[in-house]
Parts: C-alpha cells; structure tokens; sequence
C-alpha cells in the first residue's frame, strides 16, 4: 500500500521522562507502567499469546512510540513462533527515530527489538525480520482504514483518549474495524467510554468490560462473532 504523507509528532518530554503529545495533551503511554498496561490491556485483553497462531494478524490505531508492537513481538517469539507475526498500525503523527529511542529506552528487556524497529524507522515505516512483518501505514486514519485491504485477528485501538482524540473513535472508523476484523477476531482498548462502547457494539463487536490498568477502573474487549 502506498504510504499517505504524515505529519510531525509534536512531543514534550515530562520529568519523569515520559513523552507527552503537545497536539493532544496526553501521554505517549501508563505514567505508572507503560510496558505493564500494554501486557495488561492489549496482550491480556485479546488474550494473547495463547491465540497466535501462524500467519496472526494485528492491527492497531496509533503506532506511537512502537511499545505496543514490541510486547506483542517479543510474545510472540517468547511463544515459540519462527514465523512472521503481521503487524499493522496506522499513524498520523509519526515520531522521529530518536524520539522512540528515548522513549522505548524505558524498557531495557525490549532492548533488542527496540533497537532492530529505531534502525528501520530511520528510513522507512516497514520492517521484516524472520518472527515480524511490521507495515504502519502513515496518514489520516479516517482515510487510509477505508482503502485498506487486510482483515486482522486482533485489534489494539491505542489512539490518543477520546476526549482528546475524538476523531479516532468516531462511529465511521470503529465501523470500519468492525469491517477489518475477521470472524473470531477480538479487540481492546483502555478506555470504557460509552460512546465508544456503543460504536464498536454497531460495528458488530460483541462487548464486554474488564478490569482496568492502575487507576482505570475499566477497560473495554470484544470479540467479532
């Protein structure tokens, strides 16, 4: 897929080191436990890894510093697998490759898939190795969703919160989730919103609650029936 132009991620970093976007007003990840709330909502809530599988497919709204895909990489190889996990994430405001270095420098047990994803930043939005096929699909959500081709096994909708970023929980593109997701497939997300409950509900998730991270009380799962 041809790749749409992105505009700059605007950061600032905070004294507890933790990337903040200036554009949204809200943090790059958990001030708590970035690497934590990722195993917590993401890997637990699709309940992975005990539903990969050869040739699994995640897809993901907003790429951001790239920890959400390092977890799920270093799980996936941590089950076993010698084959590609696909990866798909769409992002509008990409960060630079030093930025995510800095950022992903939290987690020195990601080191090594930290360092492998920075090098490839640095020329373009891909990355293939022997375990990952990673493709983050740069532009307007609202626009490049609509056009793509591929249907994910699971969802990670990461996107900056809906009271900040309202245009990435829309009904239009939870709608299209929906329409890339496969039958069995699932998706998580930290926030509990009822309006984004209730798209995802009209995208044809069956829908459900879990425990939250720290101090979210709630965070949302479903899976497509």
């Amino acid at each position: 897929m041809k790749h749409n132009k992105a505009q700059k991620a605007d950061v600032e970093w905070r004294e507890n080191g933790v990337p903040v976007s200036t554009r949204f007003e809200d943090p790059y990840f958990s001030l708590s436990d970035g690497l934590a709330e990722t195993r917590h909502v993401f890997l637990d809530g699709n309940d992975l890894p005990e539903r990969f599988r050869e040739g699994f497919h995640i897809a993901e709204l907003g790429f951001g510093t790239g920890l959400n895909l390092l977890a799920a990489w270093k799980a996936w190889e941590d089950s076993g697998a010698t084959t590609p996990l696909r990866f798909t994430s769409f992002e509008a405001y990409p960060m630079e490759a030093t930025e995510m270095a800095r950022a992903l420098a939290h987690w020195p047990d990601l080191a090594p898939y930290a360092e492998r994803l920075v090098a490839a930043w640095k020329t373009g939005p891909t990355l293939e190795t022997d375990t990952l096929h990673l493709d983050v699909i740069l532009g307007d959500a609202t626009q490049t969703l609509l056009v793509w081709s591929g249907k994910a096994d699971t969802w990670f909708l990461d996107g900056f919160s809906p009271a900040c970023n309202p245009a990435l929980w829309s009904p239009e593109i939870l709608a299209n989730v929906g329409a890339h997701t496969v039958s069995g497939g699932t998706f998580a997300t930290y926030t509990a919103a009822g309006h984004v409950r209730r798209a995802l509900q009209a995208a044809g998730f069956a829908v459900s609650r879990r425990k939250g991270f720290a101090h979210k009380r709630h965070m949302s799962v479903g899976v497509m029936p």
